[in-house]
């Protein structure tokens, strides 16, 4: 069964989860997936602080499981960017911890700089978040240079594995409440202010480059002077720490100086790093990683002819008795002799007295040594072999430092090789205790700094959430004032609204009682009568012309004059009609006698008049009078 998530965050020393979410492995295929998918390494973070923010953003979108959450992740690219957002914490001011900076200011880059006459100043800041702790750095060296020296000598690097966080950091513009960390004359030098925003000087600004960089799988920058890396380390594991550390290492000029934030200390890494101010956690570079040398004894082989036998044989014994095991060869590479404990060891007997060392298993297992005897001869120089592990079938492991020692005369002729298996088991077990206690003590002090941060950090987004409350509550007091203002307006306006509505009724009544009055006209006029408008198309066709041409009013009403199927040619008359409606006087040609057939299909004479309604030119509409000549019946 795999083991489950809750486990692993037991392991890592945090809360656990709970096995709601799914199994260690499956989270760690979520991890490698981001991996694959966006280049993002969470490996090397401490599993209990990226469990629970990963955690945060599932229940934020609401999925249970890691495989659920995987599948929204191919989905929707966009939960990348607010994933990496809920696990890059991006908290960050201009001087946080003014104290450090201060004392970096006034004390140690003054010292950094007296090393650095002359010649290009470059500075690395890792972790830059939204860019506020690079531009403090450009701040202190242009206030030791002047800013024409710092245009010409400096250089800072600013990098962070979150591109959004970058995007804001290369505008160099931030808001009242980010500069207020700022003193007011160094906000005045350093910034312009645009509304109700600040950004970094433009010439100064050249000198900061911003790029994303994984401090875990991408290349350090190198030969740097200043090195910032606050509040970064405190995220990872120690495995991941010891691998960034020698990567800064690498990174730093001799004597180069290391600023860390004041949760990360770098005890382990003495090798690499020495405290010059522990309380404000500034070190410097010191030499390469050493490895310390263990105290061991030698065997200064005999210089000396022996006086008698009895010197011979208490050499001989003294030699058996010896507690370290020991084989002696002659120049030609044969055993010569070996004491008691090689024996025991390695399992050689009298018969083995004699016999090339070549042939013997003891001079390739636990370790290669006819090469080391060859180099001993060769170099005329003790050869060490250290750590070799020897593992015997029911026996514990025994570790040796093996010594290679050429045997010469008083004259310096090599005589033969004596081989010395120093066992060094109970130092190497009480180093293994002491590497596992200190680090216990480190994941110990490690968890205490991550909670000191967190603790940090909730208290900065509850002081950020405090004032975002009081801003909204101050937002949401002016918008009831202008809901009461816009209530008061709406009032008034529906006030008005009421009166030109009782004014629009009074004219709708006029307006009925004059359609019915020109309805009872057109009704009693003796004559056919059709009002078209602009586009020919008949608005009015009174009772007459229904009567004369057997189309009722509804039928005829919208048809285009010259559409209509009635027993007058129309098409005699439509010249005239456009005119009219084009704004032309068409005089005497307006009015037209024809042939017809009524509705009775009798043939009758018409006479058609064709006007401008109101009998003014170009107006929109035209009126088409037709009148029957001859007897209607």
């Amino acid at each position: 069964m795999a083991e489950d998530v809750g486990e692993q965050g037991r392991q890592d020393g945090g809360t656990p989860p709970g096995t709601t979410h799914g199994t260690a492995e499956e989270f760690e295929d979520l991890l490698g997936h981001l991996k694959d998918a966006r280049g993002f390494d969470f490996t090397g973070y401490k599993r209990a602080s990226l469990l629970r923010r990963v955690h945060r953003r599932m229940d934020d979108v609401g999925v249970g499981r890691y495989e659920e959450y995987r599948d929204r992740l191919e989905v929707d690219a966009d939960e990348f960017t607010a994933l990496f957002n809920t696990i890059l914490i991006n908290v960050t001011s201009f001087f946080r911890d003014l104290e450090a900076w201060e004392r970096l200011r006034s004390d140690l880059l003054p010292q950094v700089l007296s090393r650095r006459p002359s010649g290009p100043i470059r500075a690395w800041s890792a972790g830059c978040a939204s860019g506020q702790e690079a531009y403090t750095v450009a701040i202190c060296l242009a206030e030791a240079l002047g800013p024409e020296e710092f245009r010409e000598r400096v250089k800072i690097y600013a990098t962070d594995a979150d591109e959004d966080a970058l995007t804001q950091a290369r505008t160099a513009t931030y808001t009242d409440r980010e500069v207020r960390g700022l003193p007011p004359e160094l906000l005045e030098k350093y910034f312009e202010p645009h509304g109700t925003r600040y950004t970094f000087r433009q010439d100064l600004r050249r000198s900061v480059i911003f790029g994303r960089a994984d401090l875990v799988q991408d290349a350090p920058i190198s030969h740097v002077d200043l090195l910032t890396c606050r509040n970064t380390l405190m995220y990872l594991t120690a495995e991941t720490q010891a691998r960034i550390a020698e990567r800064l290492h690498y990174s730093l000029k001799p004597d180069g100086l290391l600023f860390l934030g004041k949760a990360e200390m770098l005890l382990s890494q003495s090798a690499l790093f020495s405290p010059v101010d522990l309380k404000n956690r500034f070190f410097r570079r010191v030499g390469g990683a050493r490895t310390p040398s263990r105290i061991t004894a030698t065997i200064a082989p005999a210089v000396h002819p022996p006086a008698g036998n009895d010197a011979v044989t208490l050499r001989a014994e003294a030699l058996a008795a010896s507690p370290v095991a020991q084989i002696v060869l002659d120049q030609a590479g044969q055993v010569v002799l070996s004491n008691h404990r090689a024996d025991t060891l390695f399992g050689l007997t009298a018969a083995d007295t004699g016999r090339p060392f070549q042939d013997l298993e003891v001079s390739y297992r636990p370790v290669e040594l006819r090469s080391a005897v060859e180099q001993a001869h060769t170099q005329r120089r003790t050869v060490w072999i250290r750590d070799v592990e020897f593992t015997r079938p029911r026996a514990d492991r025994t570790f040796f430092d093996v010594q290679v020692v050429p045997l010469r005369n008083p004259q310096g002729h090599i005589l033969g090789t004596a081989v010395v298996f120093i066992d060094v088991s109970r130092s190497r077990q009480l180093q293994d205790e002491l590497e596992e206690a200190h680090r216990q003590l480190e994941t110990a002090y490690e968890e205490l700094q991550s909670t000191n941060e967190e603790l940090e950090t909730t208290n900065e987004e509850l002081q950020s959430t405090v004032e975002e409350l009081e801003t909204t509550n101050e937002e949401l007091h002016s918008t009831n004032e202008e809901l009461e203002t816009m209530n008061e307006e709406l009032q008034s306006m529906n006030d008005e609204l009421q009166n030109s509505n009782h004014e629009l009724r009074l004219r709708t009544d006029e307006v009925s009682a004059l359609n019915g009055y020109m309805e009872g006209v057109f009704a009693s006029l003796r004559v056919g009568v059709a009002v078209v408008d602009a586009d020919m198309r008949v608005t009015v066709w009174n009772a007459w012309a229904a009567d004369l041409w057997g189309v009722r009013a509804d039928e005829a009403a919208g048809e285009h004059l010259l559409n209509l199927d009635i027993g007058l040619p129309l098409h005699e008359i439509g010249p005239a009609v456009r005119a009219v409606l084009s704004g032309e006087d068409p005089g005497p040609d307006a009015v037209f006698e024809l042939a017809a057939v009524n509705r009775r299909g009798r043939p009758i004479r018409v006479q058609v008049t064709v006007s401008s309604l109101a009998g003014t030119p170009g107006s929109a509409g035209a009126l088409v009078v037709m009148d029957q000549l001859d007897d209607p019946s």
